[in-house]
């Protein structure tokens, strides 16, 4: 008998994207290689989050993705690379979860 499959939130593939993408870029040095891995994270995200919540939905928590982004580099200065990583990555994951994820 086969077991029935649970879809990975959205939350979980943000973050998964904005810490994994930094990782790659980080240690492969290559940063369009760590960008790869965040647009797919968040295209795959995107399409969970219109599954679960709707296109409003999705295209919100998109923005939030992209500009969790963007807000860890300037964050970064303050606070070290890998805690703004892990920060905006918590925020994503929760804002995907009040959103979107808590609906499954």
């Amino acid at each position: 008998m086969a077991k029935a499959q649970v879809p990975v939130p959205g939350s979980v593939i943000a973050a998964g994207g904005l810490v994994g993408g930094y990782g790659v870029a980080r240690w492969t040095k290559k940063r369009p290689l760590g960008g790869a891995v965040l647009a797919v994270a968040g295209a795959a995200a995107a399409q969970r989050w219109r599954q679960r919540a709707g296109g409003k939905a999705a295209g919100a928590l998109t923005v939030a993705y992209v500009a969790a982004f963007a807000g860890s580099h300037p964050l970064a200065k303050k606070v070290g690379a890998w805690p703004a990583v892990l920060g905006v990555a918590g925020a994503v994951a929760l804002a995907s979860w009040a959103v979107a994820d808590r609906r499954a």
